[in-house]
């Protein structure tokens, strides 16, 4: 068992695809599409670093990592990763999470910044733990709030009955109102089909209050990845012909990820966007059978209306001590210890 740290996907043993398939099936946010794409956005003083252990041909451990030129190493992250782990295979996991942790401590770091990630994750407090043991502090502190719903075998009709009467007085109310004013149609692409249909996403992006989508061939790269696995769900609601709201939603092993939301301004007052949002939840309810439904970031009132779970998400920093070199430096950080102002 040895520590193994890669800056090429090329380099990364076959085994690893296990892995990252083992760890996608708790979240989306850790398949190796989604690092992949990642790792191709990095640019100037950035690159990527996979911290691995691995047994032989097996990899037991990926650490997805952003190798920088200063003095710490950050969560291979984006603006928009929801979620962040440690994938760490099943067995041996107190070894290999000491190897992981020596071989981190003898990187030319001085910390370790992880996010966002759960308080509750066992393998991340196992690392920290580990990396303790190895000469760093790790703390966790506040990032953001998590919104999501379990469905626990819920129909559609039993989730949007539990709903806050407001809310579904607005679906029903605004639903009538736009069918009598315009009429409407939704499509919903799935699979490969989804792809060819972004520029109607794009165009009611640019028309919503989020001005101009920001990462737009990261987007794009990122659903052509998910669609092919069929992973991508994308709803655009039509009003006379022309896209007036749109929703990219992710869908894998029983949890759909809200990734992506907009509407055009212009159709406001018909309330598109939630009219929108409940034909996305009866669709991944009752079709897909999801057994949980994540907003991902964020803590906008709207979303206690629809989720039913509040969550946190931290950051994890671990900084290694600085150790005093000799005997005289030791007794002087004591000293200063000992005179130190209460």
């Amino acid at each position: 068992m040895k520590f193994e740290c890669y800056t090429n996907w090329d380099n990364l043993p076959e085994s690893a695809n296990t892995l990252f398939e083992q760890s996608a099936k708790d979240n989306i946010f850790y398949s190796r599409p989604w690092f992949e794409n990642l790792s191709a956005v990095l640019n100037g003083d950035n690159a990527m670093a996979l911290a691995c252990v691995v047994n032989g041909d097996t990899v037991l451990a990926i650490l997805p990592l952003i190798k920088s030129t200063g003095k710490s190493w950050y969560s291979l992250k984006h603006r928009y990763t929801p979620h962040f782990s440690l994938l760490l295979a099943d067995e041996n996991k107190q070894q290999v999470l000491a190897c992981l942790s020596i071989g981190l401590s003898q990187l030319p770091i001085s910390g370790l910044i992880l996010e966002p990630v759960a308080r509750d994750d066992t393998h991340l407090a196992g690392l920290a733990q580990a990396m303790e043991a190895t000469g760093f502090e790790c703390n966790y502190f506040f990032r953001h709030y998590n919104w999501i719903y379990r469905v626990h075998g819920q129909s559609y009709h039993d989730y949007i009955s539990a709903r806050p009467a407001r809310l579904r007085n607005t679906i029903s109310r605004k639903t009538r109102k736009l069918e009598r004013d315009h009429g409407y149609e939704i499509h919903l692409y799935s699979g490969n089909e989804v792809p060819a249909a972004m520029p109607d996403y794009y165009a009611v992006y640019s028309a919503s209050w989020k001005a101009n989508e920001q990462y737009v061939s990261f987007l794009n790269n990122v659903v052509t990845r998910f669609s092919k696995k069929d992973w991508s769900r994308l709803a655009i609601l039509y009003i006379e012909g022309q896209p007036a709201a749109a929703q990219l939603w992710f869908v894998h092993h029983g949890k759909a990820s809200i990734f992506r939301l907009s509407y055009d301004e212009a159709w406001k007052q018909y309330s598109v966007g939630s009219i929108l949002t409940a034909f996305l939840m009866e669709y991944v309810i009752d079709t897909d059978k999801v057994k949980e439904i994540d907003f991902l970031t964020g803590n906008d009132a709207y979303k206690q209306d629809w989720m039913s779970e509040r969550r946190e998400r931290y950051s994890l920093g671990c900084v290694k001590n600085a150790k005093p070199e000799t005997w005289y430096e030791r007794l002087f950080e004591s000293l200063k210890r000992m005179l130190k102002p209460i």
